[in-house]
């Protein structure tokens, strides 16, 4: 009893100090606005969560228009199957949601949104107004909130979809706006959001209008995916592109994906969706880098548009409010499909007749309601059509496939002339002059020689077992932890690479034997870098890239150099080695090998026919 009363005692002199923080519950309308600021962002993730609203309600046309560069106005209007009058006041609450029921769902969300919290987040740092018709109403009802409190709630004119307005966005929250950027990137994210949807739904129109700005605007019209491609990347994104289209029980990957010459300075033209979600993730980007190494010139980035199709349950989508990101059940699976299929499809890429760059054309006529290739399944048809395959994005994108692609043999002649043609002349010690059947090549004999050499070592060094090289003196090197225990735990898959490492202490590991072609001023780096891949992406090329880097650099050296004197024949062996080499359109370092002018091109340099 006197135990009792010493800790009531105690508490009550806690209670009485003024310097102890107290726990309390936030009001409503505080936790509101917190959580809303894992959803909003800015304005683009507004334009975001909206059109993917309008997304999963089937709608076939989205009409977005903003203002002030969305802080004054996002209005997004869409032609889907509209809210039910008695629901809308629930789709501005908070975890109220028609996407998902239960925890099981999870498991298998098909749905873009299913967190019920964009709407809700939305309402609480703007003004929002819904108006929303459902095709079995006698009309439609609008509501409007305040910073989440309903000012409306009556009966309007609509047709059936729905039609959200949200002004002044952060007005009850001015600390916030204080961390918008500039109107101009704003804008230019509000752009970027509406054009990677876009690309993931081949079968809507889109159109962007600024109400500030008239002659800016974005339409983007259904089922025409070559036009669609040139409009949201470039029109010489769609000639200087190879379509992908690998599948495996589990996976499928299709789109399309730059050829190496197409790259840019930043990544912004980097779109890959994984069962139509538009997301970012280390493990894909890491594996994309990995594909184009041997043929991307340094300091620049690939251009792809593309789509990864798995089953619901091998992916969780639900890892971020955002829904950016995803975690991948068998995350090292994944890595090695993409990295195989692209660089299957970029290794394949030899010189052959007419562009190799060009892709056929296709256009179909407006599509309405094609399924989006998650609600096709995995199955692909190879049979081309004029109108828009039932199959969805997945299948048109197949049936887009260049003709020059789909060759079997790697040498295609035209009237007994090989892709390259025939040498006539060699220029100034350093070019190989050919002439073809659509006009004139001009090669740079020292970067494809390069680019045999190297493919031939890389041949060479996959048939056989990997030597290795004993250290004279064991590499001692200090760790974490956790890198420690990969040691120990990947001793089979360090082996497999050529590596003999052990762990010799809590945060200590030697390297007793290394691969022969790698140089040992290379080790300490490359092992942590191999440890740290292994931690982040369940699997590594930092072995295997050293011994590229050093097959590449041995290829270099031996390959013919500028100012050697080659005869015809050499000239011509050279040309027929391109022909049959992997990437051979690049050398190891991303530089073009050769390029062609057709008798076209030159007639205009000369105005010929004029």
């Amino acid at each position: 009893m006197q135990q009792t009363e010493d800790v009531t005692a105690a508490d009550k002199a806690a209670l009485a100090r003024t310097d102890v923080p107290r726990v309390k519950p936030l009001a409503q309308q505080v936790a509101d606005q917190i959580a809303a600021g894992e959803v909003v962002e800015r304005p683009a993730s507004i334009v975001k969560e909206l059109i993917e609203n309008s997304l999963d309600a089937g709608a076939t046309q989205i009409d977005i228009t903003v203002a002030g560069a969305g802080i004054d106005l996002v209005r997004v209007r869409d032609n889907g199957h509209g809210v039910v009058a008695s629901d809308m006041t629930l789709a501005l609450t908070r975890h109220a949601t028609s996407k998902i029921s239960t925890a099981q769902d999870l498991l298998g969300v098909a749905s873009l949104g299913f967190r019920g919290e964009a709407l809700a987040s939305v309402a609480s740092v703007a003004r929002v107004s819904m108006k929303s018709a459902t095709a079995d109403a006698a009309m439609g009802h609008q509501l409007d909130s305040h910073g989440g409190t309903i000012v409306t709630d009556s009966p309007c004119a609509h047709p059936v979809g729905t039609t959200v307005e949200v002004r002044d966005l952060f007005y009850n929250t001015p600390a916030r706006r204080k961390f918008l950027k500039t109107q101009r990137t704003e804008v230019a994210r509000i752009d970027q959001v509406v054009r990677r949807l876009s690309l993931a739904h081949m079968q809507v129109g889109f159109t962007l209008s600024h109400e500030d700005t008239r002659n800016r605007r974005l339409e983007l019209a259904p089922g025409r995916i070559n036009q669609r491609l040139k409009e949201v990347l470039s029109p010489a994104f769609v000639e200087d592109s190879v379509v992908i289209d690998e599948a495996t029980e589990d996976y499928l990957l299709s789109g399309w994906v730059g050829l190496p010459n197409h790259h840019r300075r930043q990544t912004d033209q980097q779109y890959f969706y994984v069962n139509g979600r538009a997301i970012t993730d280390k493990v894909v980007g890491h594996a994309i880098r990995q594909a184009y190494r041997d043929v991307m010139f340094h300091g620049r980035h690939p251009v792809f548009v593309l789509f990864l199709e798995l089953p619901a349950e091998m992916v969780d989508v639900n890892v971020h409010p955002t829904k950016h990101e995803v975690r991948f059940r068998d995350t090292r699976r994944v890595h090695d499909f993409i990295f195989g299929s692209l660089h299957r499809a970029l290794s394949d890429i030899r010189p052959q007749s007419g562009a190799p760059a060009a892709a056929v054309p296709y256009e179909t006529e407006p599509v309405t309601a094609a399924p989006h290739p998650r609600q096709s399944g995995l199955v692909l048809s190879s049979a081309p059509s004029q109108q828009t395959p039932a199959g969805g994005l997945t299948q048109m994108i197949a049936d887009e496939a260049p003709g020059w692609l789909q060759q079997e043999s790697p040498v295609a002649q035209e009237d007994g002339i090989p892709p390259l043609g025939f040498a006539i002349a060699q220029l100034k010690g350093v070019y190989v002059l050919a002439q073809n059947a659509q006009g004139l090549v001009l090669v740079d004999m020292h970067a494809a020689h390069e680019r045999i050499t190297y493919e031939k070592l890389k041949q060479q060094a996959a048939r056989s077992a990997i030597p290795r090289q004993p250290m004279l003196v064991p590499l001692a090197l200090d760790v974490t932890v956790a890198e420690a225990d990969l040691v120990e735990d990947l001793a089979g898959e360090l082996v497999a690479a050529g590596l003999d490492v052990r762990r010799t202490g809590r945060q200590a590991i030697t390297v007793y034997e290394i691969p022969a072609l790698i140089s040992l001023k290379v080790v300490p780096s490359l092992i942590k870098d191999l440890l740290s891949d292994l931690a982040e992406f369940g699997s590594s090329e930092e072995v295997a890239n050293a011994q590229f880097d050093m097959l590449a650099s041995v290829a270099c050296h031996g390959s013919v150099r500028a100012n050697r004197q080659l005869s015809v024949l050499e000239m011509n062996a050279l040309l027929r080695e391109m022909e049959q080499t992997e990437n051979a359109g690049l050398c190891n370092h991303g530089r073009p090998t050769y390029f062609m002018q057709s008798m076209d091109e030159l007639d205009k340099l000369f105005y010929r026919g004029q």
